[in-house]
């Protein structure tokens, strides 16, 4: 039978090296022309050729489709089905031999047993068709994704090298179009103000460049300002500067040194890859005489720009930035440089930069034209601190203000989500963007840091390369149903579902008396409006820079986010705007890409990730209660998916309610299909950390009773640890308000604030509690809890209740989390040791990544520029010992959380998991909920079986051998493997 068929398998003939797969492990001796002779029967005349990967994937189809279904039996003897033929294909393929080696091989003791295997010519034929079709699509499939996919990184490349220059040809573009046909009235206002201010500046900066060019005593940016065309670094100033005040804290002005240093610096990161390819240009050489060296040297040059010119084209792109850097022998321009250069810039943008307000027709004349941005000085003064600091800054006018949240559509951002997979990390500086510098830490200037992170062997970061290679892997796409809700809602004008408002408040008028506590009512209300509508309008720029971000990628298929790390090794998504770190409106709009069936298991934990979204203490609910919740409210949920603002509108009480609307349309979809678990869904389903934390200390601490507040060991409901807090600080009010005034002078305090006493009360202190809350800190936060509710009006009375409260909740906390508490004072003890030798507090995380604190004083260099003087801050070689000392505890823990989040992602990425991480917050299908629950929980017992606390105390003795450090704290009885069979860990 097998030797009547050998004529189909014949038609896989390809000449190879690589080894056949088989479905077993099982040595085969290497006699390439025997396993493939001529003798078999031909092949008919049109056979399929087919790559050597697609000859094994047939004969595993084949082959173990023949086995499992003639004699099962005999597979699940073996252990790992897989058998490797090292040999060359250079004839047909010779069945009747592989089956007679099989038949050695195989424990088959009897004819009988062996004749089970056999299967007719017809299955054998129909097996090997079906598995050839399915190669020849796969490779026609393959060709189609490689084609695309080079199409994608071809885009990709222009989107990260060519951003500026697209932007410089719109404005060309539009100015000639303007001229012609006078298109001016049909741009959006931003757009034309924009345009307005290009050619002035342009010609400005031309002048400056020709100026500089030819005057003897050269200013300190002469070097720098001829580096790029006028037309370029005029659009690099303007989209930068309007960016800055866009998302600043004080929208609408921006720091002249924030400014100045950012341009500066823009210019540079531009000026690099022009000047390079510039340079490498190839050269006419016609009527002249040149050396051989000089012509090799010439040569070698245009290789070198042909070789970078073909990564800009996407042909091969792995070393465009290292070949950029050989070719560059110009050292970084500086701090110095970018302020100089950054500051006449700014300055001639100001002076060209005009407005003209809208025509009144009542007015007499024109208006009024006027400058567009000025520079001015503010003061600061810190808190109990006799002087004043002055600081320039620049304002743009009023009008330009009103158009600032409807810019983020034009804006300039190169650092956009990507089209293909990010760079594999391989080191500090090589991976991410493909052409756009990436670093693997932010570490904002802190040189001990990135030289730590540069200086460590790559193997002992490998771990951490696959992890972040793990999050850039994940591919999203926007939630299109979701999106176009966001823009009805925002076009109605905002102010529902945690969207700002998109009109201002109006502010209060004057009133026409002389009473001076009536003025000063009014003017307090004024200030009061102004600053609503100062947060509403850095919020109204802020959604519409994330809005503009998903409504260029909506068409997309899917997109990337690469990801690097903070000092403490903490991940994050390198795109600022849209990313799944962002606010609920963020996740909302995102999805997966890849759609995975739901499965029974997925439809349960749709409908619990519904509960979790919509919380207001549906969260706190055991899962029955929870899947109760979903199914009681199916026609909200319906009523919501179908009509989400023209039904009954449920979603919007949810805590996040673009989440749970997405949620809903998953929900309604599954559950309208007759066959629920076969519906494809693409929503990320969370598991949350609890107080997570503080999980962490208690893991630490081995400590049993903060590990049953936190969820590390098994309930019928999850623990909530704040209200679990709240309740012995009620406990302790009570006992003091039954006391006597004389006997205990807080009695008074204590009755005023027990009916006050809530888990909201204590939450952000017990919240803080991980990042080392000081008392005054504690009492700030519960101040405003009570100012809020407005009970206690008597502005003293309000601040000894806070100090009461903030010291009741402290107690608390110290009571449920001694250990915690112990090992915070030790990591500060240490850390004070450390910090008391003018040394930073440095450790490695149990992934190898190296972390040093950055905490060090800064000293002020004072740096003259044509517009003001600025004072840059330079690291000075002293450490700020208290800092060092305050911020060590949760910056190790943040390091622990990290790496805990690294190890589950880069077990759940072997499994083939989806995998997207917030922190303390892991995402994936809700298929595959029950499996990255397992490997979390897994991964965080493995983490503390490792004596963390003693390796670190062993880093800090080899680094400070002279050095005296306390003794690590005892730790309780607390069994680690409980987390195993903890539902509510992570839920």
């Amino acid at each position: 039978m097998w030797r009547s068929s050998a004529w189909h398998l014949s038609s896989l003939r390809n000449s190879m090296t690589k080894p056949i797969l088989f479905p077993y492990r099982v040595s085969m001796p290497k006699q390439s022309s025997t396993i493939f002779s001529s003798s078999s029967s031909s092949p008919p005349s049109s056979s399929p050729e087919f790559e050597p990967s697609s000859i094994n994937r047939v004969f595993q189809i084949s082959f173990s489709q023949l086995g499992t279904r003639q004699c099962p039996q005999l597979f699940d003897k073996i252990e790992d089905p897989i058998l490797t033929l090292d040999s060359t294909i250079d004839d047909t393929v010779n069945v009747p031999w592989i089956a007679s080696q099989i038949s050695e091989i195989l424990p088959i003791q009897t004819p009988q047993a062996w004749s089970s295997f056999y299967a007719s010519d017809s299955h054998i034929k129909n097996i090997t068709d079906e598995a050839i079709d399915g190669e020849l699509k796969k490779k026609g499939s393959r060709e189609m994704s490689k084609t695309k996919f080079n199409g994608l990184r071809r885009r990709q490349v222009k989107i990260e090298t060519e951003a500026w220059e697209r932007a410089v040809r719109e404005y060309r573009e539009l100015i000639s179009e303007m001229c012609e046909q006078k298109l001016a009235p049909n741009l959006p206002y931003m757009k034309s103000l924009f345009l307005g201010w290009f050619e002035p500046l342009r010609d400005a900066i031309a002048e400056e460049q020709a100026l500089q060019e030819t005057k003897r005593a050269k200013t300190g940016y002469a070097p720098y300002i001829g580096l790029l065309t006028a037309d370029k670094m005029a659009v690099i100033v303007m989209h930068k500067l309007m960016g800055l005040m866009m998302t600043g804290q004080d929208c609408g002005s921006v720091r002249v040194v924030q400014a100045a240093c950012q341009i500066g610096e823009a210019v540079e990161h531009e000026a690099r890859i022009h000047d390079f390819l510039e340079k490498t240009k190839k050269k006419s050489r016609r009527g002249k005489k040149v050396g051989e060296e000089s012509e090799s040297l010439s040569k070698e040059q245009e290789n070198l720009r042909k070789r970078v010119t073909n990564l800009m084209k996407m042909q091969k792109l792995r070393e465009v930035r290292k070949l950029v850097r050989q070719g560059d022998d110009v050292k970084p321009w500086g701090q110095d440089a970018h302020a100089k250069l950054g500051s006449r810039l700014i300055e001639l943008f100001i002076k060209t930069a005009y407005i003209q307000p809208p025509v009144d027709q009542q007015a007499e004349g024109p208006p009024e034209i006027r400058p567009a941005f000025r520079h001015t000085f503010r003061t600061f003064t810190k808190d109990r601190q006799k002087f004043c600091r002055r600081y320039g800054v620049i304002e743009c006018d009023p009008l330009v203000h009103k158009g600032l949240d409807k810019t983020a559509r034009h804006m300039v951002t190169a650092y956009t989500p990507m089209l293909i997979r990010p760079k594999p990390w391989r080191g500090y500086d090589k991976g991410g963007y493909l052409v756009l510098p990436s670093q693997i830490m932010r570490i904002h200037g802190a040189k001990q840091q990135r030289e730590a992170v540069k200086n460590v062997p790559q193997k002992q970061l490998q771990n951490v390369f696959e992890a972040l290679d793990t999050l850039g892997s994940t591919k999203w796409r926007v939630n299109k149903r979701i999106l176009d809700v966001v823009n009805r809602v925002w076009a109605r004008g905002g102010g529902i579902a945690g969207l700002v408002d998109r009109e201002d408040v109006l502010l209060p008028e004057k009133p026409d008396t002389e009473d001076e506590m009536e003025i000063r009512k009014w003017r307090w209300s004024v200030k009061k409006a102004k600053k609503v509508n100062s947060e509403r309008h850095s919020q109204r720029c802020d959604l519409e820079l994330k809005l503009s971000v998903a409504r260029k990628m909506r068409e997309e298929e899917g997109f990337y986010y690469p990801h690097n790390l903070d000092f403490r090794g903490r991940a994050y998504p390198m795109h600022p705007h849209l990313n799944h770190l962002g606010s609920d409106l963020c996740r909302g709009i995102l999805e997966f890409a890849e759609g995975r069936p739901l499965g029974k298991s997925g439809l349960r934990w749709s409908k619990i990730h519904l509960a979790n979204l919509y919380a207001c203490g549906v969260d706190k609910l055991s899962y029955d209660g929870r899947l109760a919740f979903v199914e009681n409210h199916l026609d909200d949920i319906f009523d919501s998916a179908e009509r989400p603002l023209e039904g009954k509108r449920w979603w919007l009480n949810a805590e996040d309610p673009f989440q749970c609307l997405a949620a809903c349309m998953n929900l309604f979809e599954a559950l309208k299909s007759p066959t629920p678990e076969n519906v494809i869904s693409h929503m990320p389903v969370h598991q949350d950390g609890s107080c997570n934390g503080l999980q962490h200390y208690a893991a630490l601490g081995r400590d049993r009773l903060g590990a049953a507040a936190v969820n590390l060991v098994a309930g019928e409901k999850p623990a909530d640890v704040y209200s679990g807090i709240a309740a012995r600080v009620l406990e302790i009010m009570k006992r003091d308000s039954e006391k006597g005034p004389a006997s205990n002078p807080n009695a008074f305090l204590a009755r005023a604030l027990v009916d006050q006493v809530d888990r909201k009360l204590v939450k952000q202190t017990v919240m803080t509690s991980v990042y080392g809350v000081t008392y005054i800190g504690a009492r700030d936060q519960i101040c405003r809890r009570l100012k809020e509710r407005g009970h206690i009006t008597d502005d003293s009375q309000l601040f000894r209740a806070s100090c009461y409260a903030a010291k009741v909740t402290l107690t608390a906390l110290g009571e449920t989390f001694q250990a915690a508490r112990n090992i915070m004072s030790w990591l500060g003890d240490c850390a004070k040791v450390i910090a008391s030798e003018n040394e930073p507090v440095r450790w490695t995380t149990p992934l190898g990544l190296p972390v040093v604190q950055p905490y060090r004083k800064f000293a002020r260099h004072l740096v003259k520029t044509s517009l003001q003087v600025l004072a840059l801050q330079r690291e000075s070689n002293s450490v700020m010992v208290k800092r060092q000392r305050t911020a060590f505890a949760p910056n190790f823990v943040h390091s622990l959380d990290g790496s805990h989040m690294m190890m589950t992602a880069i077990a759940c990425k072997k499994i083939g998991l989806n995998f997207a991480g917030v922190h303390d917050s892991y995402w994936t299908h809700a298929c595959d909920v029950d499996e990255m629950n397992w490997i979390l929980r897994e991964k965080f017992v493995e983490l503390y079986s490792m004596p963390i606390l003693e390796n670190l105390l062993e880093g800090f003795q080899t680094s400070f051998p002279t050095l005296v450090f306390p003794a690590v704290p005892e730790r309780g009885d607390f069994d680690l493997r409980d987390v195993l069979e903890s539902p509510y860990f992570f839920n």
